[in-house]
């Protein structure tokens, strides 16, 4: 499975103005502000991707996380907390 980043490369980038005291940027700042240039992009993921997406971010769960969440009532992480204890039992 691959997932694809989308970019608008259609919009510049915001350029910092410098902090060095000028009439004419002063005037130009009072005149535009810059949230009204600003956009906001928004991506909707596939039911595909969003279960991808979950996928990995449980692999990177560390045994802490997951025993909290399981505490919590995960049932995913209960499983998960099962399968360790089964594991470590039978490498004894």
């Amino acid at each position: 499975m691959t997932l694809n980043a989308v970019s608008n490369t259609n919009q510049p980038l915001p350029v910092a103005q410098s902090a060095a005291p000028s009439s004419q940027n002063s005037t130009q700042s009072k005149s535009q502000p810059a949230a009204a240039s600003a956009t906001t992009d928004t991506v909707q993921l596939s039911s595909a991707a969003q279960a991808a997406l979950a996928a990995v971010q449980e692999l990177r769960e560390t045994p802490a996380q997951a025993a909290k969440e399981a505490s919590g009532g995960d049932r995913q992480a209960q499983r998960l907390l099962a399968k360790e204890t089964a594991a470590k039992l039978h490498a004894k």
